[in-house]
């Protein structure tokens, strides 16, 4: 049932934006900034097909007579092309500045929303990848252990190790790891593992809660989640 505040525009730009929340949920697959403005102008697009007709029919039109688009569509890059080939149109700007002035006219900041979502998936992809090859030396580490393999605390404590690395990587957190850093007494705060000492790294201590829920939320704005992240190749 509407929303019997919402304004009849209100209501329209809000089923029009619910009905791209599958393709926004894309940009956590997004490997770096130029897949994140495919899935940025894939919501304009899809925006424009509901609220703008008359700015997205040319454009659409383009986009049916491209040869790469005709091409493709049966191919993994379909919808990537299809994006080239709206950005292609003449019609393209138009169509794009509509979209802002609906978002606009129901004081929605669309420009805001996606500028939320793409510095949370490229911080979190930057976090990620410094910390990558600490990650892939501690699970190796795991998986060499004798007996049956790593106990659940062992794991724990080379997850903790690899927050850490990620929250070295993410600038809002880096203080804190800083701080932990001199807590666990590293001789070099980028190399957890050079004089490690296993009873520093207690994680009831009270330093290491900015850096546990800052990592897990680091995360989330990534559209990730630390043990997804932790099982990823």
């Amino acid at each position: 049932m509407a929303d019997p505040q919402l304004t009849g525009d209100e209501i329209e730009f809000t089923n029009a934006f619910n009905n791209q929340r599958k393709l926004l949920a894309g940009f956590a697959t997004c490997k770096d900034a130029e897949e994140l403005s495919v899935v940025r102008d894939g919501l304009y697009l899809g925006l424009g097909h509901d609220l703008c007709p008359n700015e997205y029919d040319p454009v659409q039109s383009d986009i049916v007579t491209s040869l790469s688009v005709a091409e493709s569509t049966r191919q993994a890059n379909g919808f990537a092309n299809t994006i080239t080939a709206a950005r292609a149109s003449t019609g393209w700007e138009a169509l794009v500045q509509a979209v802002l002035n609906k978002a606009q006219a129901v004081g929605s900041d669309l420009p805001g929303i996606w500028k939320t979502l793409e510095t949370g998936r490229l911080e979190w992809l930057q976090a990620a990848s410094g910390a990558h090859k600490l990650k892939m030396t501690l699970r190796n580490g795991l998986n060499q252990q004798c007996g049956g393999g790593p106990s659940e605390g062992d794991v724990s404590d080379a997850k903790m190790i690899w927050m850490y690395s990620l929250c070295l990587n993410i600038p809002s957190l880096k203080p804190h790891a800083m701080t932990w850093a001199q807590h666990a007494k590293l001789s070099d705060p980028e190399r957890p593992l050079v004089g490690y000492q296993a009873d520093l790294w207690d994680p009831r201590h009270e330093l290491w809660e900015a850096l546990d829920l800052g990592a897990q939320a680091a995360a989330e704005r990534g559209g990730s989640s630390i043990d997804e992240a932790w099982k990823a190749e």
